[in-house]
């Protein structure tokens, strides 16, 4: 089997079992719209991560940049005024609408709604293509990362957390459920599949930034891990109780780049 076969196998192992999510009061997916608007404003405002060096670094003054599930625009919204111009692809109206209201006054926004790559046609050739914290969604890594490789002239970027980000609450799946939560996909196997597919030479490195509240308040987080887990508010106290008595340690992060082909 190869990586890009592995890598989609190792996804589905993460579906909820029928018989949990047949009692789940409502769905456990989706994040609330808030957290991408807050993480963008706080991308606007703070420091540079390695994954807008990267991209920064390889954008000439002017230049055209592709963020391919932009959310809110965390990834691209700090690559101006070095871009002059920033596509974003996501499949949320909501979200690009709040993307371009963040970049007023900045940077223009040209917005694409739908999936990647079925828009990828819609889409010009950029000088950065970027891709922040998406991979982990998609089962077949190496046609979307293809189509944005092609779709890009001087550099691809792609930022993921090291392991599945729901592996945060693997713990509380076992706590709750007593489920076994996978330990695969991982960073080390996206890259084997942007090695595989993409034909070019991989650069990455690793580095952390503090593990973010998951809601704008406790209770907001609460509520967040609640629904994930398919509980019910009446579990609202105890979650609460291990989440304090368990700090989150850093997220552990990876930054891959490679060249593009546009």
């Amino acid at each position: 089997m190869g990586a890009a076969q592995e890598w989609g196998r190792s996804l589905e192992a993460w579906a909820i079992p029928e018989a949990i999510l047949a009692l789940a009061p409502e769905s456990p997916w989706g994040f609330p719209p808030e957290i991408f608007t807050a993480a963008a404003r706080g991308a606007v405002a703070g420091a540079l991560t390695p994954t807008h060096r990267r991209a920064q670094e390889a954008l000439p003054v002017g230049g055209v940049a592709l963020d391919v599930g932009a959310g809110a625009g965390a990834a691209s919204l700090p690559l101006a005024p070095a871009a002059s111009r920033i596509v974003a692809v996501d499949q949320s109206t909501a979200m690009l609408d709040r993307m371009k209201e963040l970049a007023r006054g900045r940077v223009e926004v040209v917005a694409v709604e739908g999936n990647w790559p079925e828009v990828a046609h819609q889409v010009e050739a950029a000088d950065v293509g970027l891709c922040a914290n998406v991979a982990y969604n998609v089962a077949d890594l190496q046609s979307f990362l293809i189509a944005l490789t092609d779709r890009t002239r001087r550099r691809v970027v792609l930022e993921l957390t090291k392991v599945h980000p729901q592996a945060s609450v693997s713990w509380l799946w076992k706590h709750f459920w007593d489920l076994d939560r996978p330990l695969t996909p991982t960073a080390t196997d996206a890259i084997e599949v942007i090695q595989e597919g993409v034909s070019r030479t991989v650069e990455w490195m690793d580095w952390s930034r503090p593990h973010p509240m998951l809601g704008r308040t406790e209770a907001e987080t609460v509520a967040w891990v609640r629904r994930r887990l398919c509980l019910t508010p009446t579990a609202d106290p105890e979650i609460q109780e291990l989440l304090r008595a368990t700090p989150q340690p850093a997220a552990e992060m990876v930054t891959a780049w490679w060249p593009g082909r546009a």
